[in-house]
């Protein structure tokens, strides 16, 4: 072989092996983009609520503070409703960055933490002003985080409100719900209350109540005055009883690849909007418990029923046994800590 033969045939050796690097780095580089490779980013957030409830009005709070200081770089698409997916197929996809936002009830995290379950339990918070006391606090931040290592981030607590109880038949003792079907969220807790009301409890998505009430495949539900207004539970069931048995937290989650990965600067402004729209969506949630309440007893469709100290108490005695179930699982700190809130509210 001459030495033009051997020049020629290792130019083209050399050609091609820098071709192959070429391609292997395009390829990594392509399989590790981030937001920051993209002229604008694209942020969706999937919810289950209507637009006027106080998730729904958060949201949109969210999406038109994002336009007016990210405009250009960063843009919120909401689908409301359960548009897109439900809460738990939400979080699925979350993970899969199908979408980049959703704001699930707290119950609906048992896969990914059992220590959630803490904000199911029956009467544990006074009111909503110790659930804000508790969440704001030093372990509230901290149960916040317990979902990272799932590849979820916790962004912020959105308050809901409290819960009341509705059916066709008064609830006024807690024997009134003694072998009804109630809808609940998927939670062992909420399971565990019912059975201990000696009721049959039916993990239900959200989005299925009314019919399910409207056609008797359930005889009742629990909620809040938001989501029993906007979804119109009221209109299909005869009895609401003001309980305040429970609280309905949600939180607003992100898929943590997702953010990291977001330029420093507009991950740091979205910190500083997502805990403004969080102060906002307390402020819509303490609002609407009123507003929507007294809507629901306007309509005259259901009879509301408000307990007295010793009839609430009975419902105290019978359901706060379950907490002793799931101590260990929620933290005994957490219970504690839950309990001086209270105290100071």
């Amino acid at each position: 072989m001459s030495k033009n033969t051997k020049l020629i045939a290792f130019t083209a050796v050399v050609i091609a092996v820098v071709a192959v690097v070429v391609v292997v780095v395009v390829m990594t580089v392509m399989k590790t983009k981030t937001p920051s490779d993209d002229k604008e980013i694209v942020i969706k957030f999937s919810h289950v609520t209507t637009e006027t409830t106080p998730k729904g009005k958060g949201a949109i709070l969210l999406k038109n503070l994002v336009d007016e200081r990210l405009a250009g770089r960063v843009r919120v698409e909401i689908y409301p409703n359960s548009q897109l997916y439900n809460d738990k197929t939400a979080l699925k996809a979350l993970l899969l960055g199908d979408i980049h936002l959703a704001a699930p009830s707290l119950s609906k995290f048992s896969k990914y933490t059992k220590q959630w379950a803490l904000f199911d339990l029956p009467f544990l918070f006074k009111n909503p002003q110790a659930l804000n006391c508790f969440t704001n606090s030093d372990k509230g931040r901290e149960l916040l985080n317990t979902v990272q290592n799932k590849g979820i981030k916790g962004l912020g607590y959105w308050l809901n409100g409290m819960k009341q109880i509705s059916a066709n038949r008064p609830l006024i003792s807690p024997e009134d719900a003694a072998g009804l079907k109630f809808r609940i969220m998927s939670s062992d807790v909420l399971k565990a209350q019912f059975e201990a009301l000696k009721a049959n409890p039916q993990k239900m998505a959200f989005a299925e109540v009314y019919n399910a009430l409207a056609t008797n495949v359930i005889d009742g539900q629990e909620n809040t005055w938001s989501n029993i207004r906007s979804k119109k539970f009221f209109e299909v069931q005869k009895h609401t009883t003001v309980s305040n048995h429970g609280v309905l937290e949600y939180a607003l989650v992100t898929n943590k690849e997702f953010w990291d990965a977001l330029p420093n600067d507009i991950r740091l402004e979205l910190e500083k909007i997502i805990a403004q729209v969080t102060d906002k969506v307390v402020e819509f949630a303490l609002e609407a418990a009123e507003k929507d309440q007294q809507a629901v007893v306007n309509s005259g469709k259901t009879k509301v029923h408000t307990l007295t100290h010793l009839q609430k108490q009975q419902w105290i005695d019978v359901m706060k046994p379950v907490w002793s179930q799931f101590e260990n699982q929620v933290g005994k700190d957490n219970i504690a800590a839950v309990q001086q809130c209270n105290a100071q509210n």
